[in-house]
């Protein structure tokens, strides 16, 4: 045999791919009461056996392999990352959840939510302008902009992006009522979890910077779970930039906390608060030392 030939068979599979000996089921005809019943079914094509109680970690692992590979192989290897609330209206809606109103009170709410109807343009130019960049190093794409993948502020970061012509990412979750991704995600890197945990893991795994708009119970989960990890050590700090200075003082009273004495002064280093896109990629721009527009 010619080295070619060797390095052939050394390299050769010695048993069939999964996907093969699932081919070879289905070529089967199920005529015995044994091959039909479904302690037969090959265990990775058993949905009901994957969904069983005792299946969890394995369900965990599939959650966390499956966007991690499909994100290695689409090349990314960062991402900025933009949270905010699935509520605020883009500009053009803001004027239709007014006349929705009809009652002082939703009158009210709908009026702050219009206010707040310029950080979904913020999010969109801060997405476009990141997208612009087109940042590569040793292959892969740096700066990938990462949303939720729902509506309003998430929709404005993928919105942004695909309007310069960039892919990115949606982490949609699986919740009771319907939750489809916006029709901005690019969908080969539109991914859904069951498990919040797991995708706020793929939220911070690759992020290279994060941007906070205003935005509920959701938003604060998601940033004072990064605020803590990267407070304790667990994660490098990378810049974390706070949207809306007048929604940020008033609903949380960081200074507040330090006198208190559960955090110290130094934490409050831990972010930045922003009102602009350009103030934004100009504070992540000038973190890296990155010489980009």
């Amino acid at each position: 045999m010619t080295e070619e030939e060797i390095a052939h068979e050394l390299t050769r599979r010695r048993f069939y791919k999964a996907e093969q000996e699932a081919g070879f089921v289905e070529s089967h005809e199920c005529i015995t009461p044994q091959q039909q019943d479904p302690a037969y079914r090959l265990a990775f094509r058993d949905i009901d056996f994957l969904l069983r109680e005792e299946l969890r970690p394995v369900r965990f692992q599939l959650e966390l392999l499956k966007p991690e590979m499909l994100l290695d192989e689409a090349g990314i290897g960062s991402t900025l990352v933009i949270y905010g609330s699935a509520r605020i209206p883009a500009p053009d809606a803001a004027e239709a959840r007014l006349a929705a109103a009809t009652t002082p009170e939703q009158r009210k709410v709908a009026e702050r939510l219009a206010a707040k109807a310029r950080y979904y343009e913020e999010a969109r130019k801060l997405a476009q302008i990141a997208s612009r960049s087109a940042i590569v190093e040793n292959g892969q794409r740096h700066f990938v902009v990462c949303s939720g993948g729902g509506p309003s502020i998430m929709e404005g970061a993928n919105r942004g992006a695909a309007e310069v012509g960039a892919e990115s990412i949606g982490l949609n979750i699986v919740l009771e009522h319907e939750q489809r991704p916006n029709a901005y995600v690019t969908p080969h890197l539109s991914f859904q979890f069951h498990y919040f945990a797991l995708r706020k893991m793929h939220f911070l795994l690759r992020a290279r910077a994060v941007a906070v708009f205003p935005g509920g119970f959701g938003t604060f989960d998601e940033l004072f779970e990064l605020l803590t990890l990267v407070q304790t050590g667990k994660m490098k700090p990378v810049p974390i930039l706070l949207f809306g200075g007048d929604f940020w003082g008033r609903v949380v009273n960081f200074q507040a906390l330090v006198e208190e004495g559960v955090i110290g002064q130094q934490d409050l280093d831990l972010f930045r608060i922003v009102e602009t896109a350009e103030e934004a990629w100009c504070h992540i721009t000038t973190f890296y030392g990155l010489d980009v527009p």
